[in-house]
């Protein structure tokens, strides 16, 4: 959901001549490869970054895309727009994540929850408009809402809207002994399928093949059972980089 670009660094080693007749080759070798340039030729800036070497021929301007083409494969990655924080994961949700949020953090450190019991979508769209506006948002989003309530298209094209230059946004579906479960499920279902940057974890799956993980009310979890545990692990495969 955190960049400056580190300018080419240039080589250039000095020698000193033993004699004028070594000087003079040197000498009309670079007016040789002036006039090269004059004449239309270009230059090659072989950037060094990490480690690793690539060509460029000029730096991306935030927001947009950038293709690195190696024989007949191209790769497109599209960095995070403003207000979005490189490599770093903002998760918004109800009482159901703060539930898993012990086993997620054991199995991606450095998440920012902004989880609480009873959070309705709306508030949580609110929140990662707030941390947006600040440039706090991370370029990588979990949303775990819609336990507490119905939402419509609209309500998830409106997040979206709100997360338009994220690179990833993780959706989690609702298990929860309410009229609304299967309603929202499908709407994030069909969201996610609209948007590119966005996935879908179906936990209503896993719950509903295990239902002795739950309680009287059939949707929350205990702290350090095998659901949390089993929900965090389908989380993390979608957080980490793959």
């Amino acid at each position: 959901m955190d960049d400056g670009t580190e300018r080419p660094k240039t080589r250039a080693e000095l020698r000193k001549s033993a004699t004028k007749k070594r000087r003079w080759p040197a000498v009309l070798g670079v007016l040789v490869l002036v006039g090269a340039v004059a004449a239309g030729g270009a230059w090659l800036i072989t950037s060094h970054h990490k480690g690793s070497s690539t060509v460029s021929a000029a730096t991306p301007r935030q927001g947009t895309s950038t293709s690195t083409t190696v024989g007949p494969t191209t790769t497109t990655t599209q960095a995070p727009g403003p207000g979005f924080v490189a490599g770093k994961i903002t998760a918004v949700g109800d009482s159901v994540m703060m539930d898993y949020q012990p086993d997620l953090t054991s199995l991606v450190p450095g998440i920012d929850f902004q989880d609480e019991v009873g959070r309705q979508w709306g508030f949580g769209e609110q929140i990662l408009s707030t941390l947006k506006a600040q440039g706090q948002l991370g370029a990588t989003v979990l949303v775990g809402l819609s336990t507490n309530g119905p939402i419509t298209a609209q309500d998830f094209d409106s997040m979206m809207s709100v997360l338009a230059g994220a690179s990833k946004v993780v959706f989690v579906n609702v298990h929860v002994d309410q009229p609304w479960q299967d309603p929202n499920n499908q709407v994030l279902a069909a969201g996610v399928a609209r948007y590119k940057n966005a996935v879908l974890v179906d936990w209503n799956s896993i719950a509903s093949a295990n239902p002795g993980w739950f309680g009287s009310d059939g949707t929350h979890i205990s702290f350090g059972g095998p659901a949390p545990a089993a929900i965090s692990a389908a989380i993390a495969k979608e957080l980490k980089p793959s």
